[in-house]
Formats: C-alpha cells, sequence, structure tokens
C-alpha cells in the first residue's frame, strides 16, 4: 500500500507523464519551424544543448529497447527495463524547466540504485587490469555500444549544464550508467564463457 504521500508523488509523476506521452502522440505543427517546448511555456530551438541532451537519453533508451528485443537473459533483461524507466524520468527532468514540482527528477537514489546494481556486477566479474576492446557475444557488443552512447548523453548533459540550471545528480547518474553498461556487456560475456580480448598497442 502506498502512503498519503506517496499517492500524491505517484499521482503528479503519473500526471506529468500523460502530458509527455500527449505531446509525443499527436501532431500540432508548432515544432515546424525548428522549435519545440519544454514542459512548460518556455519555448526553445530543437538543436538547444538542453534538447540535443534528452533527445540523446531517449536515443540510449530505445537502444536498450533493440537490446531488449532479442534479449534471453532475464537478469539482463529485469535490468534493462528498470533501466529505462529511470532513463524515462532523466528525460523528463531535462525538459523541464527547473523550479517545475510536477515533474518527476533523478535523485541520489537512483544513482545508488545503479552504484548497488554495479557492486553486484563486479562482485562476479574478475578485477579488470587491461582495456578491453568492446565486443565479444552479440548481446556484450550491443551493451557496449549502448554504454558509448550513454557516455555521450553524459557529455550532451554536461554541455547544457554550462549555458542553464539543471538538476545537478544527472551528471553522476549517467556516469555511474555507463559504467554500470560497460560492466554488464562484461558480465555478459563472462555468462556464456566468452573470453574479453585485451587491447594491445
Amino acid at each position: 500500500m502506498l502512503s498519503c504521500s506517496k499517492k500524491i508523488k505517484h499521482h503528479a509523476y503519473k500526471s506529468s507523464y500523460v502530458s509527455l506521452i500527449r505531446a509525443f502522440s499527436l501532431y500540432t505543427r508548432r515544432g515546424d519551424k525548428g522549435e519545440t517546448s519544454l514542459y512548460g511555456p518556455q519555448r526553445v530551438s530543437k538543436d538547444s544543448p538542453r534538447v540535443e541532451a534528452y533527445g540523446t537519453i531517449d536515443e540510449l533508451n530505445s537502444y536498450l529497447g533493440v537490446i531488449l528485443a532479442d534479449c534471453r537473459d532475464s537478469m539482463t533483461t529485469k535490468s534493462l527495463k528498470v533501466i529505462q524507466k529511470m532513463l524515462f524520468v532523466a528525460s523528463a527532468d531535462l525538459a523541464s524547466e527547473s523550479g517545475s514540482s510536477k515533474v518527476p527528477r533523478i535523485s541520489s537514489a537512483e544513482t545508488r540504485k545503479i552504484e548497488s546494481m554495479t557492486d553486484e556486477l563486479l562482485a562476479r566479474l574478475p578485477t579488470l587490469r587491461n582495456f578491453v576492446l568492446p565486443g565479444g557475444t552479440r548481446l556484450a557488443a550491443e551493451l557496449h555500444f549502448a554504454r558509448a552512447i550513454c557516455r555521450r548523453a553524459e557529455r550532451r548533459v554536461v554541455g547544457a549544464s554550462k549555458g542553464q540550471k539543471l538538476n545537478p545528480e544527472l551528471i553522476p547518474f549517467m556516469n555511474r550508467l555507463s559504467s554500470y553498461l560497460f560492466n554488464l556487456a562484461r558480465a555478459a560475456n563472462a555468462a556464456k564463457g566468452k573470453k574479453e580480448e585485451i587491447w594491445k598497442a
């Protein structure tokens, strides 16, 4: 059972998502001149750093969907679905003007959750002492690709934060997530007995 405060918070989050979903579901022609609305009255260019940041997070989330379409590992499937939901929150956070209380925000709780998930992986993996080439099994290769997209999303968030006030928790969250995806790729190789290829100059 949800407490009263949690019910109110859940309702606010749900209302925000409904608004975002409606924005994606309808064509309004308001973006035909290269501008889009943040969650609020502000209009910005579609190539603005903030839009580029949450667009790259959307790209990452979509690519995780591609991975999930063929993933047969239950642990990986469960973990990636948790991450997809977090990424929706991150996108909504970036797409909303600071000060809006009706929009879900990434907090230190999500960052700690990713850290805990990473620790669970590292407990089962051998200590890494060298750089490894991205690849191995199909799943591992796709997770490495997702990790690279995540790094790009992190860079976009950093860039956007230099010109406007953003949630400061977004950067550490994206940083931890890229590390998690890297180690998830390693775990995918280990699960199939695929030896990682060490990089040599």
